[in-house]
């Protein structure tokens, strides 16, 4: 049976208390249920990209250019429901796909032209932010009428403030959990990014298993664009700019290791509520905005080097 937190867990969940107790010494508000339904709905959207960025990491490999494919991916889905007509289902599915070609084109070239996965989706990043600047000339889209769809994705209110789009991201984050520690393509995916000669040795197919793992992390950055379409009944081409690197903080806080081979999906899920909490609690105490990535950056290094700490303890102890 899983323990309730494993040891590259408890950084974060250390971050997550020390954040709740500040923000709460500061404002007595923000344990209350329309702060904390707020805190979920806003960690839903960066959540369900950082899963695909926790699952491509723990592979050997990074996407730089998951906050333009959720940008992108929003606004192919508003404007084939707004300007083209389209049945609102019909072009989920095709925002949905925009999403894993964009996964699978980084992919391609990764794997193929053999070009470090930085490089490529640090390209990716900047050329499909222009696609999607091009085709919305820059402005963005709203849909007024009610579409029960968007409804369905994010518009829907669950509990108090917290919105429909926290339970696709429960949803997701269980089933990503169940693949990574119980099947055997879990194995193959830390096999793949810790040692992948030892890997390819025992017939893992590993450069599929790559490959995968793009597409992927590409479908869920379109997904988490269509979350935020529902929720806001808008997407703009400039959205998501900071995406990318939030969701690489989200993952590293949670105990994910940038050189590939370890990781955790609960413990993204964890960075993604720290996160959020840390937005949150800096509007709800009138803090200027530009300080949400100072605070972000301190908790990365401090829970990435309380997991360091940690594992010098436990291997001592050995």
């Amino acid at each position: 049976m899983r323990p309730l937190l494993n040891r590259r867990e408890v950084g974060v969940a250390v971050a997550l208390v020390l954040v709740f107790i500040v923000f709460f010494s500061m404002k007595r508000e923000f344990l209350n249920a329309g702060t904390l339904g707020d805190i979920v709905t806003v960690a839903a959207e960066l959540g369900v990209v950082a899963i695909g960025v926790s699952f491509l990491m723990i592979a050997g490999e990074m996407d730089l250019s998951v906050g333009s494919n959720f940008a992108l991916s929003g606004m192919v889905l508003a404007m084939l429901i707004t300007k083209s007509g389209w049945n609102p289902w019909a072009a989920l599915l095709a925002a949905l796909a925009c999403g894993a070609g964009i996964g699978a084109v980084n992919g391609l070239v990764t794997l193929y032209a053999r070009i470090p996965s930085f490089i490529t989706t640090l390209g990716a990043m900047m050329f499909w932010r222009g696609i999607a600047l091009y085709l919305s000339q820059g402005w963005p889209i709203s849909i007024f009428e009610d579409v029960p769809l968007l409804r369905l994705l994010g518009g829907a209110r669950v509990l108090s403030t917290a919105h429909i789009s926290a339970v696709w991201w429960f949803v997701i984050g269980l089933v990503f959990c169940l693949v990574l520690e119980k099947t055997a393509y879990g194995n193959w995916v830390f096999a793949t990014g810790g040692k992948r000669a030892a890997a390819r040795a025992l017939g893992v197919a590993d450069t599929k298993v790559k490959m995968t793992n793009f597409i992927i992390t590409g479908v869920l950055a379109a997904l988490s664009g269509c979350l935020q379409l529902g929720r806001m009944g808008s997407m703009s081409p400039v959205w998501g700019q900071e995406l990318s690197l939030e969701a690489i903080a989200a993952a590293v806080v949670g105990g994910n290791s940038l050189s590939g081979g370890i990781g955790t999906i609960f413990g993204a899920m964890l960075g993604a509520v720290t996160m959020a909490s840390i937005r949150i609690g800096l509007v709800m105490v009138g803090a200027p905005s530009y300080w949400y990535m100072s605070f972000v950056g301190f908790i990365v290094v401090a829970a990435v080097a309380l997991n360091v700490k940690l594992g010098e303890v436990i291997s001592w102890r050995k």
